[in-house]
């Protein structure tokens, strides 16, 4: 509290050299008005002197030395005068403005506005001379005019604190949109590293976990083929994620991106991956031949039917997994039943992180997505808006 009624360095020199300039003009006799019998010369100090200690809070405290200065101004007219006095007050006026409420600085361009108004007709209409404009004249320049440059200035003042305020806030949306777009990006590639790699350590630790358990060369033999193919499919996928996240345009191989064509393959795969669990995986493909998807609902549908048939292999009952895909209405529909019950023989541990993932995928496409149990039928559903526009927007 201390620190905000100290008057500032500048106010102090402004005082100090205001009313020593006074002094040194009434020393030389210079005054604004003619003699007064009524008071002596040096009368014209006092208000010199008050006005100029009101310098040392015009920053502080203008509400206050705007009135004191107006007394001292109007006192001023009874003695011989100082010019010091009239130049002190405009400064005084124009702090007020500057450095006032916002309501004293909206209020008073206007007051002496119509001060300088009322003042020129009223000495117009008594002294009816000429000369009696000068009075006008004189009043504006001592009110209106200090007030209304102390308004452009705080005008400008407040616009270039909006404008730095917008640019802060610019900066602030832009860091969190780079934020939210890194988060973006770690959650799309978290997915997609799910989804490829999934499968594939899914199968490798069920049979892994068959071989050890089974003491039988056969089975073991036919484990390790199972092992070793995944093993190699798992670390392609992973080499072509690390050239994509290495450079964004590597070539047409490492940009690839899958598509509901090679569901076939997929399933193939998972076929050989579940036979030793007991599950068979059927394919039922109804979508229209020579009708192109958006290439992000293609890569959403796969990755969802990927992701369910690793679920299938991790947790499904003997049984088989049927898969459908279908196109009608403008929507792409993604079924996937499997067998859903105690199972016998190893099973791969799971996070729950692909039911989180496929509901993401379908989510950001605008579509929706449902897995759960129904009787002992385990059911993933997805609807993905199959047309272009409905994606891009």
């Amino acid at each position: 509290m201390r620190e905000s009624l100290r008057p500032h360095r500048d106010d102090v020199l402004l005082a100090v050299f205001s009313v020593l300039a006074g002094a040194l003009l009434w020393s030389l006799g210079v005054h604004n008005n003619g003699a007064r019998d009524s008071l002596p010369d040096w009368a014209a100090l006092v208000p010199l002197t008050v006005i100029g200690s009101m310098e040392l809070l015009r920053r502080i405290a203008p509400a206050v030395t705007l009135p004191v200065g107006a007394a001292c101004l109007i006192a001023d007219q009874f003695t011989v005068g100082n010019l010091a006095t009239v130049v002190i007050f405009t400064d005084l006026m124009y702090a007020a403005v500057v450095y006032g409420k916002p309501s004293l600085a909206r209020v008073l361009p206007v007051a002496t506005g119509l001060l300088t108004v009322a003042v020129t007709i009223a000495a117009v209409a008594w002294l009816r001379t000429p000369q009696s404009l000068l009075i006008g004249v004189i009043t504006g320049i001592v009110t209106f005019g200090p007030a209304l440059t102390g308004a452009t200035l705080r005008n400008h003042r407040e616009a270039a604190d909006a404008a730095r305020l917008r640019a802060e806030q610019t900066t602030l949306l832009a860091e969190m949109d780079r934020a939210q777009a890194v988060a973006a990006e770690r959650a799309r590639m978290a997915r997609e590293l799910h989804d490829m790699v999934a499968n594939h350590l899914s199968a490798i630790a069920i049979h892994s976990t068959a071989a050890l358990s089974i003491d039988s060369p056969a089975t073991s033999r036919e484990a390790l083929g199972v092992i070793r193919e995944n093993s190699v499919q798992g670390l392609a996928e992973m080499r072509r994620l690390i050239g994509l996240l290495r450079e964004a345009g590597a070539g047409p191989e490492a940009g690839a991106v899958p598509s509901l064509d090679g569901l076939d393959s997929l399933i193939a795969q998972a076929r050989t991956n579940g036979c030793a669990s007991g599950l068979d995986f059927v394919l039922d493909d109804r979508r229209p031949p020579g009708e192109p998807l958006p290439a992000p609902v293609e890569l959403a549908a796969y990755r969802i039917v990927q992701e369910s048939l690793t679920n299938a292999l991790k947790h499904a009952a003997p049984g088989a997994v049927r898969v459908e895909v279908a196109r009608a209405g403008g929507l792409l529909t993604v079924r996937v039943d499997s067998p859903y019950g105690d199972r016998p023989g190893p099973r791969a541990p799971g996070s729950g992180a692909g039911l989180i993932g496929m509901r993401e995928r379908a989510e950001l496409l605008g579509g929706e997505f449902a897995a759960g149990a129904a009787g002992t039928v385990w059911q993933v559903r997805a609807s993905l808006p199959a047309e272009e526009r409905a994606v891009s927007g």
